[in-house]
């Protein structure tokens, strides 16, 4: 672990003196990609500088115990005993900023939201959902824009689909993938009875061009008109598009804006997504094999969280976390939620590292 620091420590330096070269200065491109590994490193570097203070202090500590002074080696006892907690305190600090990082965790993301089990009432949860994630998208300064949305009459969604962009948004959004369960009496339920519903959501990390190679030959493009719940929003004209990868079957459609354009490229944005994501699966299950780390896979068909209305809970299975704050977190106070499962997530990477 120390010649992985000492080496992170040296490029650390590397990068600092290229921050200051001219031609890195006049190469925009360059310079942001220096400063963003440059702030990166950046928390790891201060918490081994605090490391190596504190064994610098626990050092002369240690020598101060030999003098014949009664009154400065009791002095020397004390400044010991906090040099040894802090040596401590920061080796710890650090076997978690070592860890492996997510590749995708600095990218923007794509969010599929679709209604499960339960007819309309799972598409006004999904509602409920879509909401959520803008008001939290928004707290953080994130920009939401909608690419594909089938309305239903009551105004809630057989299915959105929408990205978040900011860096750093996949670190936070990718721990809603799965079944989302609410528990609550629908507004039409004359008996006052309490009906369970699901709605599947799905994380994407945003692919950019060089991430997938895409023929052009492999795809099939069909146009149609938008439909919808009605209203004057909906197309006259075949607008909307339907883009089917052949060799893997993957189909995305898009119908959000007027210009059939338009469509075509969000379209394409979520099929890059689509395509990245399953390449990333097939590796990750290869070299992962059968560990399941204790937030769960992430895979839609497992529960993660159940939303129960009378009670005014919000309960995520993964890690066993209940919170009675249900009209909070569904107004996007997702923090204290998003906080827990990056704990434990990294509480089991730090285990699976020890054995």
């Amino acid at each position: 672990m120390l010649e992985k620091l000492h080496e992170v420590e040296l490029r650390w330096e590397q990068l600092q003196a290229q921050l200051c070269e001219p031609e890195i200065l006049a190469d925009l491109a360059r310079y942001r990609d220096t400063m963003r590994e440059s702030k990166r490193l950046e928390p790891l570097m201060e918490t081994f500088q605090r490391h190596k203070a504190a064994l610098q202090q626990e050092a002369e500590a240690k020598e101060l115990l030999h003098d014949s002074d009664p009154e400065l080696r009791a002095l020397a006892q004390e400044e010991l005993e906090l040099a040894k907690a802090q040596a401590t305190e920061s080796w710890e600090a650090l076997k978690v900023l070592l860890l492996p990082r997510d590749p995708n965790d600095d990218r923007s993301v794509i969010v599929e939201i679709r209604g499960g089990a339960g007819g309309e009432e799972a598409s006004l949860f999904a509602g409920v959902l879509f909401r959520m994630y803008g008001m939290y998208a928004e707290a953080r300064r994130w920009k939401v824009e909608t690419l594909n949305a089938s309305e239903t009459e009551l105004g809630g969604y057989k299915e959105v689909s929408f990205t978040v962009e900011g860096e750093g948004a996949y670190s936070r959004f990718k721990f809603e993938s799965g079944v989302h369960r609410v528990q609550r009496v629908p507004e039409t339920e004359s008996q006052g009875r309490i009906h369970t519903s699901t709605v599947t959501v799905a994380v994407l990390p945003e692919a950019q061009d060089v991430d997938v190679d895409i023929n052009p030959a492999d795809l099939q493009i069909d146009t149609f008109r938008a439909s919808g719940a009605g209203g004057q929003h909906i197309n006259k004209t075949d607008s909307a598009i339907r883009i089917t990868h052949l060799p893997t079957g993957t189909v995305v459609e898009c119908q959000d804006e007027r210009s059939q354009h338009k469509n075509k490229d969000k379209a394409m944005k979520v099929l890059r997504s689509r395509i990245l994501q399953a390449e990333q699966d097939k590796q990750s299950a290869a070299i992962a094999g059968e560990r399941r780390a204790q937030v769960g896979t992430g895979d839609r068909s497992e529960r993660i969280r159940t939303y129960n209305y009378p009670q005014g809970r919000v309960s995520d299975h993964r890690i066993g976390l209940t919170l009675y704050k249900i009209e909070y977190i569904l107004n996007g106070d997702l923090d204290e939620i998003i906080d827990a499962l990056i704990t434990a997530d990294t509480a089991e990477k730090l285990k699976s590292n020890e054995n």
